[in-house]
């Protein structure tokens, strides 16, 4: 265990007088040893495969601090969260620096469980060079900072080349239409016209909000959004629309009328990768995860028709006195350009810091070009920074679910209305309930 300053001070106070130690500790002070040196950090993330990007940081500041022990703990999303709403909760889990969404933070944030940022960490963000007001109100609340911005899920179309030659598509799908004709086409089916490929994966099942969240994705492609802003500054849940059956009715049309997708197919990123779908909408993270795991798939990205959801994800801190040195120290070397570059070659995760020369990346890697050189209208939407936006997507997703597995509405018009107005109904009280709900 590295010598720490709290250990000298417990072990010199039992050999020499309380003066002596005072006088002590000051000299150390004094020669220029930061209280950063010495002092232990924990990393929490939700996302595993950010482990080697924080070991990397932390191997970083060795040489300026060489006494500092940088524990990572990287683990699956839903099972941070919990962990998160426990420590925090409890206040009792020493030094913290903690990966969470904007929204993922907010009721933190409100209920002044995580501390406002220094001003050197203030200073930093809030300097437009280094983050643009975009992802700076992204870690912060009512103005004050509370975080320091890190990288954010946006997402593009992944497509199998040889799948779309083989199918005579020479280019991506530009509309909505087109994914639906093309998912037909791509589709791969036994003697018995059973689907044995997906032409396009959709997220069907599953936990948590990321069904909302791809739904969301969709929707927006048809010009809706779930959560929108309102003039009294509230918000509104807001689905039955042209745009929300339209989204509704795509999932639908292509789960039971032309079966290019199931709940039981192979899914996501993994299926992607095993030549088991076509197509599939994902963040950049999955470009380094295939160069691991199917390096020879023949492969491309494109964005999408109208936009892609943004989702920022900041470092905050849970210490106090010169533990919180070290931890912001940490935060802030994260963000410097050598690990904001590694972190896009080796992570894929889309760095949130601006005016760093990324072209070395996405030249030898051009999939991820369609991540940073969309055309200039595309638009973006994020979570809201609110405590109830997880539960409405919660819920949203729970319907959602429903909604998939029900055959009948698929050719029914008024009995999708049906259905999303029942799904705004209920969201819409939960946002009543937290007096969030806009006029």
């Amino acid at each position: 265990m590295a010598e720490t300053c709290f250990g000298r001070r417990g072990t010199r106070s039992r050999r020499v007088g309380w003066r002596c130690l005072a006088a002590s500790v000051i000299a150390v002070c004094l020669a220029g040893i930061t209280s950063a040196q010495a002092q232990k950090l924990i990393v929490w993330s939700g996302y595993p495969e950010m482990e080697p990007f924080y070991r990397h940081v932390a191997d970083g500041m060795k040489a300026k601090f060489p006494n500092l022990q940088v524990s990572v703990e990287a683990i699956p999303l839903r099972e941070h969260e919990k962990r998160v709403a426990l420590g925090l909760a409890s206040g009792g889990s020493g030094a913290l620096v903690i990966e969470l969404g904007t929204a993922g933070a907010a009721r933190y944030l409100n209920n002044d469980l995580l501390p406002k940022a220094p001003a050197n960490v203030v200073g930093f963000v809030g300097n437009p060079a280094n983050f643009s007001a975009f992802f700076r109100d992204s870690a912060s609340l009512g103005g004050a900072v509370y975080g320091v911005p890190l990288f954010h899920g946006q997402v593009s179309l992944f497509y199998n080349l040889d799948m779309f030659r083989e199918a005579g598509l020479t280019r991506p799908p530009a509309t909505m239409a087109e994914y639906d004709a093309y998912a037909e086409k791509l589709t791969r089916r036994d003697s018995a016209g059973k689907s044995t490929v997906s032409g396009w994966s959709l997220r069907l099942s599953g936990g948590g909000q990321g069904i909302a969240e791809k739904f969301w994705i969709n929707l927006f492609q048809f010009g809706g959004n779930i959560l929108s802003p309102t003039a009294d500054g509230k918000w509104r849940v807001t689905l039955v629309n042209e745009a929300g059956r339209n989204a509704l009715k795509q999932y639908l049309v292509n789960v039971h009328k032309t079966k290019t997708v199931s709940p039981e197919m192979p899914a996501d990123a993994e299926a992607f990768e095993r030549g088991q779908t076509a197509m599939f909408i994902r963040e950049s993270w999955v470009i380094a995860d295939i160069a691991k795991k199917a390096p020879s798939l023949n492969y491309a990205t494109a964005p999408l028709p109208r936009g892609s959801i943004s989702i920022p994800t900041n470092l905050y801190v849970s210490a106090k006195g010169a533990e919180a040195d070290a931890a912001w120290a940490f935060a802030l070397a994260a963000n410097e350009p050598d690990n904001q570059i590694w972190l896009l070659k080796n992570v894929g995760w889309l760095p949130s810091r601006a005016n760093i020369d990324y072209s070395p990346v996405t030249t030898s890697v051009p999939a991820f070009s369609a991540f940073v050189d969309y055309p200039k209208d595309y638009g973006f939407f994020a979570l809201p920074a609110i405590d109830a936006s997880e539960e409405v997507l919660a819920r949203v997703a729970a319907r959602l679910v429903t909604a998939f597995a029900d055959s009948k509405l698929a050719d029914d018009d008024k009995a999708i209305d049906a259905n999303l107005l029942a799904t705004e109904t209920e969201v819409n009280g939960i946002l009543k309930r937290e007096g969030l709900l806009g006029k």
